[in-house]
């Protein structure tokens, strides 16, 4: 009986991994479906298909990827932390890049079209959550991967990190369905309210990455599916201090 539970919380951890996968996963297709057949396409030429880039770079990189980017130290809790810290690194750079991307993207295609920038809601919570992602990258470079601060201040630092995090990806979703929602009114506003398969698609998306960031909060928020205490890690960070600080390895 006492081992059923553990095993459980496994089983349902591993189901949860999986929906959120699903979920992001599906978002992105069905992102790239939206723009590709009912927006024309892609190019980057200035035109039309050239902002259609722009929803694709973001629902990849600033959600779904940075999304997933939390959620390594979850899936991989009983790896070296070290390399969970490179992975993780590695994949909010690689979101950063797409996202990158998508704003030049939307900047390029308002200049051909001699369209002002900046001026809705959507672009000011959108570069606001680019921004902070950047900062939010630096700063977890600075104090974790190359750590040039000391332990104390990164441990006081890394609360605030994890919650900067959470508040990002929730950012970018609300960022995202904003976004949606001014694409919607400007391309088919007469025709949205009759349910056409584009405004049903899209509306859908939208749902889907609210499940997306539902399921990825529970799980970066479950105590159980935290990364356990690593002996041999924290022996390391402890002669680690001495070593820097002239700490004691007795001390706490």
């Amino acid at each position: 009986m006492d081992d059923s539970a553990p095993l459980a919380g496994c089983s349902g951890f591993a189901w949860l991994v999986g929906a959120s996968q699903v979920l992001g996963v599906t978002s992105v297709v069905l992102t790239g479906v939206w723009m590709g057949h009912y927006r024309g396409g892609f190019a980057w030429d200035g035109s039309s298909q050239e902002f259609n880039l722009h929803p694709l770079c973001m629902v990849l990189g600033l959600v779904f990827l940075q999304g997933d980017a939390i959620l390594v130290y979850r899936v991989f809790r009983n790896e070296p932390k070290r390399n969970v810290k490179v992975l993780h690194g590695i994949i909010h750079l690689l979101a950063l890049i797409i996202s990158i991307i998508g704003i030049v993207a939307v900047f390029d295609f308002h200049r051909e079209a001699k369209i002002p920038d900046m001026y809705s809601l959507h672009s000011w919570c959108g570069m606001a959550t680019l921004i902070l992602f950047c900062i939010q990258w630096v700063m977890g470079l600075l104090f974790f991967l190359f750590p040039v601060a000391s332990s104390w201040l990164r441990a006081s630092y890394l609360p605030v990190h994890v919650f900067c995090g959470l508040v990002l990806l929730v950012m970018a979703i609300g960022s995202s369905l904003l976004g949606m929602t001014e694409k919607l009114l400007f391309s088919i506003m007469q025709p949205y309210s009759l349910f056409t398969p584009e405004g049903v698609l899209a509306n859908v998306l939208g749902i889907l990455l609210v499940c997306f960031g539902i399921v990825l909060g529970y799980l970066i928020t479950r105590e159980e599916y935290r990364r356990p205490p690593n002996p041999e890690e924290e022996s390391l960070s402890v002669h680690f201090k001495t070593l820097t600080e002239g700490g004691s390895p007795t001390g706490p």
